[in-house]
């Protein structure tokens, strides 16, 4: 049961929607200039596939011949951090997706860490109940729920976190979780995203510019949304919804103890688009990000974070060239090889070793666009 005075909202985990941010990951291999850190390699002419059988380099190479990232992951939508985390290295991305299974065991402890402060900021305002979900229906179902019980937070100048966004940017369709969003002294609508740090110290500025990068895309979203840019034609054709699938049993009570009266994802859908036009939420004015100390838990400083939109759109238009398989993925420039020094696939890394382009052994055949 819900405390007297907050509201319900639906874990991440149970829709299938989060979006924690890697930043904690990211974190981690920020390295001073004098750092010596290593991280044990595995066999680098293999790694383990999806289905635990290894991959060798020559497979993944005809595996970029024959489709695109969205077409081999069977991807519909991207994560906000997919294309935030192209901007610490895309290469290394790549790499992840198409031989994944080599993750440390520092990694999977600092995001836990990472997981478990943001968990605990969000239920200072919401209890989070479980929701069991069984199709994409109600997967989707339970982030138009969060919505509706969050929008009249805002409306009235209240403070809420784990606001789910969605929308098509650059012709792809991207979701993503603002941590926070709150009113200002001054009466403007603020995002906060929150970062923690493992080290009581401020990232890199290589780590702040994807921050950054990541803020301003959230910003740019929801504005679309309380906009009314955003439409349900747009989020049927990219997600492949059902709209007239009724909803589950679990999903269908949640739904009418928060007094929503409906039946189908259609009947949410249309209250969140709706409820998000007519309610007039004003666009976010603040853009700002908050390092924390993960042991401490003290703020280490907070950045501020100016809007500009035709560089992020820029950005956006080059990362999203890579999942639709115009181009090759590329790793970092020549003055940020340090980050080299902790990447898990630096001995197999054509990038590293053509001194900034790939050899022709993992170069892919990119397509034309039509």
């Amino acid at each position: 049961m819900a405390e007297t005075g907050k509201e319900e909202t639906v874990s991440p985990e149970a829709s299938g929607f989060s979006d924690l941010s890697d930043s904690e990951f990211l974190e981690f291999l920020d390295l001073d200039d004098d750092s010596n850190a290593s991280v044990s390699k595995a066999d680098p002419s293999e790694r383990p596939g999806k289905d635990g059988k290894s991959v060798s380099l020559q497979n993944w190479k005809r595996r970029l011949d024959v489709s695109s990232p969205m077409e081999r992951f069977h991807l519909k939508y991207l994560y906000v951090t997919d294309l935030s985390t192209q901007n610490w290295c895309e290469l290394q991305m790549a790499y992840e997706k198409e031989l994944p299974g080599f993750s440390t065991p520092e990694k999977a402890a600092v995001l836990d860490t990472g997981a478990s402060i943001h968990l605990a900021r969000e239920l200072e305002l919401h209890d989070l109940v479980t929701v069991p979900i069984t199709t994409k229906e109600d997967s989707w179902a339970v982030k138009f729920l969060n919505i509706l019980s969050m929008i009249p937070t805002l409306q009235s100048e209240g403070r809420i976190r784990e606001f789910p966004v969605f929308g098509e940017v650059e012709g792809v369709f991207l979701v993503g979780v603002i941590d926070e969003l709150h009113y200002t002294a001054k009466g403007e609508l603020e995002l906060t995203e929150l970062k923690t740090r493992r080290r009581p110290m401020l990232p890199l500025e290589a780590q702040k510019k994807k921050d950054c990068f990541q803020v301003r895309l959230y910003k740019y979203i929801f504005d679309a949304m309380v906009q009314g840019k955003v439409t349900p034609e747009s989020l049927i054709h990219h997600t492949k919804l059902c709209p007239d699938k009724p909803l589950g049993p679990s999903v269908l009570r949640h739904a009418q103890q928060g007094g929503f009266s409906v039946k189908t994802l259609g009947d949410l859908m249309e209250l969140v688009f709706l409820s998000l036009t007519l309610s007039d939420l004003p666009v976010i004015d603040v853009l700002k990000i908050e390092y924390i100390h993960q042991e401490t838990a003290t703020v280490l400083g907070t950045e501020i974070v100016a809007f500009e939109e035709k560089e992020m759109r820029d950005k956006v238009q080059h990362y999203v060239a890579y999942w639709m398989g115009y181009r090759e993925p590329q790793g970092v420039d020549v003055e940020e090889a340090w980050k080299c020094r902790t990447c898990n696939y630096a001995d197999i890394c054509e990038w590293r070793k053509g001194s900034g382009v790939l050899s022709s052994t993992l170069e892919p055949q990119t397509k034309k666009t039509k």
